[in-house]
């Protein structure tokens, strides 16, 4: 049977057919379908949102010392948070095949930085697969766990948005059961690190690496296509799909284990080509490894863009290729359209009166990160999960605030906040921190979709649990003066955080306002009364996209879209002429 899947789709049903029996992850574009289809559709296996991504890769890890195949996957950046484990199971190996996908972002779609997470696989010492197109990825994902089981090694399984979003047709496959052990393995000198034990273990990771180099020799993850000699091209991932419709007639060498190299195959592939190529994403990961085996790369990071994705446009002009591509525009004459906060959300007042209040606000990695775009333009930094409550404090400690304009607000979501905050604010209780430290809890994962978490009361499979109360968790890190707010009341927002700016010490406020999506909380759209209205564009400010300009007789008026409001009320807290109602 085929279907038409996505590439994370198609990683889902690899995973199923793998006989993969535990699976988790922390929420993450472009990786965060895998997990829901596996939740959805493959109910053989157990998944998970895991607090975290280090956390995901620990319970995958003891899934597999288990003797169950299992996985954890997350993006790019959730890597950095999981590399701890990930370095050390390198050493341990594993019992049940393990592997752990990373999603990169090329391009920053949807993510803080654009790493290259080839460099995990390479300093961890592990494999890396990376597939060109859905089939490969439920194809090639099959293979990863045999590699792991074979080798004693976790599998680093690496795609990237092009590839986990962009659907293709892909035949499917049955599951194959692996069966469990009977009792746990208590192997002590491979799976507990003590120095005496990991000194042993560190000979076997390095002799691994030259046995699987020569496996990648005929495996059939690495493909040659030879046609003219004249060029020939090493490429991988997407970039082989670029390339192929560039070069039609050029030979390929198309590598699926990307770490390490098949040495023998490249070069003999170099040796049969006139002059070699690479061609890739990012960083010259390839094409580093190729010249380190003596191979001569004419051409690769010298013409091709080191930052953001490639396609075949990008191809053609570094190249020097004539041809035309065939490009979809959009309608013309169409304003850009920026990201922004939807109609209704809790942490639209929130930022209103922030940016009214003109301090600096440390924030973090959510929905409430638009708060730093036009018009709010009410949040000043943001770096990765958790940061907003630790720069805060670190600010603090250096920086003393001589009014209101200096002083230190760090904003953070409940997701967030269990991810990765609970630590962070932990700290700065414990070094006698001060500041404000606000948790917006609308009781969801919002910015990758709606997925739940600890205070959700459900899990992933959709089994009711423990409501985490995040009000309840500050009070019992043992802060004094913790209070609740309503951030729709602009008013009592802005009062109880000027009261909390002019404490010494540390103060946090907790919004507990559900996802205005999620939770449906929709409430009788607003009017504007045009007699009233003066134009002056004060509701404009609050940044939703319910309210729009129009003129009316010559005059300048707002308007409110009846389809798109949610009746929060923010616009007419701030209209001077009580004109929305």
């Amino acid at each position: 049977m085929k279907e038409l899947l996505s590439g994370n789709e198609a990683i889902a049903r690899g995973i199923y057919e793998s006989g993969v029996r535990l699976a988790s992850a922390y929420p993450g574009t472009p990786s965060t379908e895998i997990l829901e289809n596996l939740a959805s559709k493959y109910k053989e296996i157990y998944s998970e949102w895991a607090t975290n991504e280090k956390v995901a890769l620990e319970v995958a890890i003891g899934a597999s010392m288990a003797g169950a195949r299992s996985v954890a996957t997350m993006k790019h950046v959730g890597l950095n948070v999981a590399a701890d484990p990930l370095f050390t199971v390198s050493y341990t190996g594993v019992n049940g095949g393990l592997v752990l996908v990373t999603c990169d972002d090329p391009e920053l779609h949807s993510s803080q930085n654009e790493q290259d997470n080839r460099y995990y696989g390479k300093s961890a010492k592990m494999p890396i697969i990376e597939p060109s197109d859905s089939q490969e990825a439920k194809d090639f994902i099959k293979e990863a766990f045999k590699i792991s089981e074979e080798f004693d090694t976790p599998v680093l399984f690496r795609s990237t948005t092009r590839i986990s979003h962009s659907k293709s047709i892909v035949e499917l496959g049955k599951r194959v059961e692996k069966d469990m052990p009977k009792e746990l393995s208590k192997e002590s000198s491979k799976y507990t690190m003590l120095p005496v034990n990991a000194r042993k273990r560190h000979p076997i990771v390095e002799e691994r690496l030259k046995k699987l180099s020569e496996f990648g020799v005929s495996s059939n993850l690495n493909k040659v296509e030879y046609n003219s000699k004249t060029l020939g091209i090493v490429t991988s991932g997407i970039s082989y799909q670029y390339a192929k419709e560039v070069f039609p007639d050029a030979s390929f060498l198309k590598l699926g284990l990307t770490f390490p190299l098949p040495a023998k195959l490249v070069k003999e592939f170099a040796s049969k080509v006139d002059k070699l190529w690479v061609i890739e994403e990012l960083d010259p990961f390839l094409e580093n490894e190729i010249k380190l085996l003596g191979v001569n790369v004419e051409k690769g990071k010298n013409t091709l863009p080191v930052c953001g994705e490639l396609n075949q446009k990008i191809l053609r002009k570094a190249f020097g290729v004539k041809g035309e591509e065939q490009v979809f525009a959009a309608s013309e004459n169409l304003p850009l359209r920026p990201p922004t906060l939807c109609p209704g959300c809790a942490h639209r007042g929130l930022f209103t009166v922030l940016g009214k209040l003109k301090c600096f606000v440390s924030g973090d990695i959510g929905c409430y990160t638009l708060g730093a775009l036009p018009p709010l333009s009410a949040m000043h930094s943001t770096v990765c999960m958790g940061a907003s409550i630790s720069m805060a404090h670190g600010i603090r400690k250096v920086f003393t605030p001589d009014s209101i304009k200096n002083k230190t607000v760090a904003v953070i979501g409940d997701s967030t906040f269990f991810h990765s905050g609970i630590t962070s604010l932990l700290d700065m209780i414990y070094n006698n921190g001060s500041g404000v430290v606000i948790i917006m809890d609308n009781r969801i994962t919002a910015m990758t979709g709606g997925q739940e978490n600890p205070g959700s009361g459900k899990t992933l499979l959709s089994e009711p649990t423990i409501v985490t109360d995040v009000f309840d968790v500050v009070k019992a890190l043992g802060v004094k003066h913790a209070y609740q707010f309503n951030s729709y009341d602009l008013k009592a927002t802005e009062a109880i955080l000027k009261e909390a700016l002019d404490r010494d010490g540390l103060t946090v406020l907790v919004c507990k306002q559900p996802c205005v999506l999620q939770y449906k909380v929709f409430k009788q759209p607003l009017k504007v009364d045009v007699d009233k209205c003066k134009g002056c564009k004060s509701c404009i400010k609050v940044g939703c996209i319910a309210l729009n300009l129009k003129e009316i007789n010559g005059e300048v008026k707002a308007e409110i879209d009846e389809n798109m409001c949610v009746g929060c009320g923010v616009c007419a807290q701030v209209c001077k002429f009580d004109a929305i109602n």
